[in-house]
């Protein structure tokens, strides 16, 4: 029982951020389609930060809520990928390369912003408030869980952002080739996972967002003395 209640509230912290990161990463990735022509985004309804449009049902709900409940030590989950069509680009490999990298980048951004967030309120709001603790839980896995997602997905495995970044260097006939191990990509990411290969990708998470806390620190003036390690 104990178990079960402890999962339960290790949910109520960390559905929300997670829910939040995979959600600005598609939206991302349509933002910066329109910036190079792509409307399709936009024009299916996806170019909002509403939740219900990005959600689906294994990978935003059933998976992540699994792995909360039960406190594996990987997330694993994913929000509905927007719809993109590349030939609408004013540039192809110039827009094949920025639209996959603004996925990860609007994922450190959402890392920045809730540093500073956390910041703000730890500094201005009184400890034996009843929200100060679970708030602060909130914003602290923000940091993190935003690092995990941009990090996870610059691995350079079909169909991964990193893969299209890499797609948009390559000639033709070779990035053809390259795409077309999209289809063992879901298989080699469970081999990741499973074998706890994808725990290294810890290293870059934990190192960038104890950065990420300094730079909020420095820019907005308040100490990390009163912040706790989750």
């Amino acid at each position: 029982m104990d178990s079960f209640e402890s999962g339960l509230q290790r949910l109520s912290v960390q559905f929300v951020p997670f829910l939040f990161a995979v959600i600005i990463h598609e939206f991302g990735h349509g933002w910066m389609a329109k910036r190079f022509g792509d409307t399709t985004a936009e024009d299916a309804g996806r170019l909002t930060l509403n939740p219900i449009p990005h959600i689906d049902i294994l990978g935003t709900i059933f998976f992540p809520v699994i792995n909360m409940v039960s406190g594996m030590s990987v997330m694993f989950g994913w929000a509905k990928p927007v719809p993109i069509d590349p030939r609408r680009f004013s540039s192809a490999r110039k827009g094949l390369f920025f639209v996959s990298l603004a996925g990860p980048g609007f994922n450190f951004l959402a890392s920045l912003v809730s540093a500073i967030g956390l910041l703000l309120w730890i500094k201005f709001t009184p400890q034996d408030h009843y929200l100060f603790e679970p708030i602060t839980l909130m914003l602290n896995i923000g940091v993190i869980i935003n690092f995990g997602l941009g990090f996870f997905n610059l691995i350079p495995i079909p169909p991964l952002d990193g893969s299209k970044m890499l797609e948009s260097f390559l000639p033709k006939r070779l990035a053809l080739r390259y795409e077309s191990f999209s289809k063992y990509g879901f298989v080699i990411l469970l081999l990741l996972l499973f074998t706890g290969m994808i725990r290294y990708i810890a290293i870059p998470v934990y190192l960038a967002s104890e950065a990420t806390l300094h730079f909020a620190s420095f820019i907005t003036g308040i100490s990390l003395e009163n912040l706790k390690p989750l």
